[in-house]
């Protein structure tokens, strides 16, 4: 039932307008892996571990379905600067992920025969120099694709990006290199992190677990986005919910204010 279900969702979206840009929040690992294990397990560690892992396998599962709707562009949140509070080998875990994603991506005929652009989003200088490493060297290795474009949110943070962009409008104003009345939206955009994409805005922004707010996620750029808030754990999500996610954006009229 469930792939008839998906077949009859993939047809009734497949030929209408889809998002051009996909934002996801990643959120529900650590409950969802302490769910899974509540029988199982007595270690707390074990137990989040299991669930971030679920969680990284699922986005790899994400960037293909995607890929296979035709979606140029996907950014998704995973790791803000606030989740730097929780505990040390939480984070060292989750970290510990990213960089072995990292490196799959070297190889990965995903990423290469569908030309994805990959960047980080963030204050990349909080992390570790060995993750800094790895993040410059996939963004090398993938900068001349222009197919597809993956943005990895990690030590993101909305008001630091915001923040971040006024510094360095501010020193070009410092600089004589621009003036106080030419600051407009487009200079704003362009010192943002999302500078180097095609389309910065999100046309949809995903959430999953069932909370209903963006978390600093992309303030600026999510000014008009449409919002769906899907009541699953992240390693929970299914292509059905993108489906359902992406067939909700097209029943909405989008009218930006007008």
């Amino acid at each position: 039932m469930y792939k008839i279900y998906e077949k009859t969702l993939l047809n009734q979206v497949k030929d209408g307008d889809k998002p051009e840009h996909i934002g996801v929040i990643l959120d529900g690992n650590r409950r969802w892996g302490l769910e899974q294990t509540v029988a199982t397990s007595k270690n707390l560690q074990m137990r989040f571990e299991i669930g971030h892992r679920a969680g990284a396998d699922k986005v790899e599962e994400l960037l293909r379905w995607c890929l296979a709707l035709g979606i140029r562009t996907i950014t998704i949140y995973s790791f803000s600067t606030e989740n730097f509070q929780r505990p040390k080998e939480e984070v060292e875990h989750i970290l510990g992920l990213l960089d072995e994603r990292l490196e799959n991506v070297k190889t990965s005929r995903d990423i290469h025969e569908n030309r994805v652009c990959i960047h980080a989003l963030g204050r990349l200088n909080l992390l570790p120099e060995q993750t800094q490493r790895l993040i410059k060297e996939v963004e090398e290795a993938t900068k001349n694709y222009d197919r597809h474009y993956l943005n990895i949110a990690v030590a993101y943070g909305g008001r630091e990006e915001m923040i971040d962009a006024m510094k360095k409008i501010a020193a070009e104003v410092k600089n004589d290199n621009l003036g106080v009345d030419d600051i407009d939206e487009h200079v704003v955009e362009s010192n943002l992190y999302t500078s180097h994409l095609p389309k910065s805005e999100p046309d949809l922004i995903i959430r999953t677990s069932g909370e209903e707010r963006l978390s600093g996620f992309l303030l600026w750029q999510a000014a008009y986005s449409e919002l769906c808030f899907v009541d699953v754990y992240w390693p929970d999500f299914r292509q059905i919910d993108l489906l359902r996610a992406v067939r909700t954006y097209q029943q909405r009229e989008r009218r930006f204010g007008a």
